[in-house]
């Protein structure tokens, strides 16, 4: 693990513009049909070059979102999974179980909108780590959208496999590119928030 990510240090950008990781070296629970990758902060200057051209989504679910924070830039929390009331235990992960959000497309769609963007617009999808991201834009993939980019290293980033801080979170992502976040949500960006 330590050596792909010192590999996403190192690249080099390839012809798809001045953001994009090689795909060959993304690792595979990060891949996407589409092949385009950001770092978090590649996500953070592709995002601030035209923020009204791009819609920028956290898809962790909003306890997440809660705990954790939120980018500063994001025009959106789109949870790609949902926790059901955190009442069913996945024994496998040890811990509580997530599903797939079925308002996720739906969502996608009524933010871009909201927006005044087209579907050929780019989005950016941001998770904790880069898997969740990936899937998502896998889905937006098969359901027609060809401009999207997954955030490989997310908002939390990877772990780190040895050393002091061995299991945490703390290899890469936005949080430990000190790029800007807060907890302070804005409501019109949370995912159904009730008046």
């Amino acid at each position: 693990m330590r050596a792909v990510v010192a590999a996403f240090v190192a690249l080099s950008m390839i012809s798809t513009g001045a953001y994009a990781f090689d795909p060959a070296a993304v690792p595979a629970a990060k891949r996407t049909k589409i092949g385009q990758y950001l770092s978090a902060q590649e996500a953070a200057s592709f995002v601030e070059k035209k923020p009204s051209n791009v819609l920028f989504l956290d898809l962790r679910t909003p306890a997440e979102v809660a705990f954790l924070g939120m980018a500063a830039s994001a025009d959106a929390n789109v949870p790609y999974m949902i926790e059901p009331e955190f009442r069913t235990w996945d024994s496998a992960k040890a811990n509580f179980k997530l599903e797939n959000n079925p308002d996720f497309l739906p969502e996608v769609r009524r933010r871009l909108a909201a927006k005044k963007l087209a579907a050929d617009a780019p989005i950016v999808l941001m998770c904790r780590s880069g898997d969740r991201s990936a899937a998502a834009a896998n889905l937006l993939a098969e359901a027609g959208f060809k401009n999207v980019y997954s955030v490989v290293d997310g908002y939390e980033g990877d772990l780190a496999t040895e050393g002091p801080k061995a299991g945490q979170r703390a290899v890469n992502g936005w949080k430990n590119a000190g790029l800007p976040w807060s907890y302070k949500l804005d409501k019109a960006k949370m995912y159904r928030v009730d008046n």
